[in-house]
């Protein structure tokens, strides 16, 4: 996932409409674990290879609603399985590969992002 949505949203659809990925979802859709829009770890590439800096961090109008979260990879992969069960995260379940965990499918991220700041899910961008 790389990047996380918090309940500071305030519901107002720029961050969906900038993802060059769809991977984020509107409150109310069925595969959407939260109140508020929710970025699908398995699908985020923190527009690596789209942009700089994730693009809906450049939408948001809202400041700490997008934050940091970590990289979608396997040294993760514990991470968001336990975040699955918890029910933070919906992790989409392939009819053939199964739950589409890092395990199955690394996502790209941003490298030079301090760990520091994605354990303590630190507000992405400047407001």
């Amino acid at each position: 996932m790389a990047v996380k949505i918090t309940d500071e949203c305030i519901s107002c659809d720029a961050c969906a409409q900038e993802c060059p990925v769809a991977a984020i979802l509107e409150d109310g859709n069925e595969k959407n674990p939260s109140d508020v829009f929710y970025v699908k770890p398995e699908s985020c590439v923190e527009c690596v290879g789209h942009a700089d800096e994730p693009r809906c961090v450049e939408a948001c109008p809202t400041e700490g609603a997008i934050v940091w979260d970590m990289p979608y990879t396997m040294d993760f992969n514990e991470y968001y399985k336990e975040g699955n069960e918890a029910g933070t995260y919906k992790i989409r379940e392939h009819k053939k590969k199964g739950l589409m965990l890092p395990e199955v499918k690394e996502m790209p991220f941003i490298d030079s992002i301090d760990m520091s700041d994605r354990e303590s899910h630190a507000t992405i961008g400047n407001w």
